[in-house]
């Protein structure tokens, strides 16, 4: 039998027995042979029982144990939920609480292998196109009949570009920091009024260059629990987007408020809006709408967004009822 391979049951046999001899031994010497067979028995008996009793439990722990090895293998067996008590039971309950979560964790695992790949995938082509059109302008270069004026031009298409796979790393290694939790993000109280001034900064120039106003009204004291150049950079990405979509001669329109609840900035910018078909895959890594300009690579509304969200906040995007679009950004005092 498979259960006296087990040491501990030829023990506790071997202990049975030198008890029981001891007993029939002792019930001899007081009463005699009649009374040493009855102890005999009763102890062969409660032997009998005992090793039932173990055999019983032995063979769910075998039950338990080919379960384990199916799903090792990958056979597709669950384990059941064990609804008696007991410590077998208990250890059966918790098996199938450790399994559950190694196959929530390879699932996991996969869904990152996927989304590796997949942000490879696009990095890749993100760096292709510039690439490419960077080989095809240094070709152009090396010819002889180029003239002075021609190779200005290219020299600024060659700095465009590098400038664009420059943006394209930075973004790429900010959002890397976020996706892996080593942003290193400080919980400190951000003024509103100050954190929009130097998100201001980082597109005046270009802003001025494309005549569009800037037009803030923030609330005093208006403030929130966070990181203030993480927050920037996020306003900033949000800015950058609102200007390049903004037509000559308009204008970025900036409010903060505060309430018990949360602290909120809206963002509106007086362009074209955003396609209905484009607003919800807005903050999509790598996702270009239709109207999106040529220097756009898809990456600054999504790295704002996990800025955000790290900062338990939210943003929300929609189109103005007469023109242009609103973005919503609220920092949450509590938990959302």
């Amino acid at each position: 039998m498979k259960l006296f391979r087990n040491p501990e049951i030829k023990r506790e046999i071997l202990y049975y027995i030198i008890v029981y001899l001891a007993g029939a031994a002792l019930a001899f010497r007081q009463l005699g042979g009649k009374g040493a067979g009855i102890v005999l028995l009763a102890g062969a008996a409660a032997l009998v029982l005992h090793l039932c009793f173990t055999a019983k439990r032995y063979r769910r722990i075998a039950q338990m144990s080919e379960k384990m090895d199916s799903i090792l293998h990958d056979d597709g067996e669950t384990l059941l939920q064990d609804c008696q008590e007991g410590e077998v039971a208990v250890l059966h309950t918790q098996l199938s609480k450790l399994v559950l979560r190694m196959r929530e964790q390879a699932g996991n695992l996969q869904q990152d292998k996927i989304f590796l790949a997949d942000a490879l995938a696009d990095i890749s082509h993100q760096l292709k196109t510039p690439l490419t059109s960077l080989q095809l302008l240094a070709s152009f270069l090396q010819e002889d009949e180029v003239s002075t004026e021609r190779r200005r031009e290219i020299a600024r298409d060659i700095v465009t570009l590098l400038g664009r796979i420059d943006w394209l790393v930075y973004a790429l290694l900010k959002m890397s920091r976020l996706d892996a939790g080593t942003s290193g993000m400080k919980e400190e109280t951000v003024s509103v009024a100050e954190l929009t001034e130097q998100a201001y900064q980082l597109v005046a120039v270009s802003m001025d260059l494309r005549d569009i106003r800037w037009d803030c009204q923030v609330e005093p004291g208006v403030s929130f629990t966070g990181d203030m150049s993480w927050s920037v950079e996020a306003v900033g990405n949000i800015l950058k987007n609102c200007m390049e979509y903004s037509e000559p001669g308009g204008a970025i329109h900036v409010t903060g408020t505060e309430n018990p609840l949360y602290t909120e900035l809206v963002i509106r910018d007086e362009g074209k809006g955003i396609a209905p078909e484009d607003l919800p895959h807005l903050f999509e890594r790598f996702y270009r709408g239709k109207q999106n300009s040529t220097e756009s690579v898809g990456i600054g509304l999504s790295l704002a967004q996990k800025i955000i969200v790290q900062q338990n906040g939210t943003i929300q995007v929609k189109n103005a009822p007469d023109r242009g679009a609103i973005f919503t950004i609220r920092f949450y005092k509590t938990v959302v």
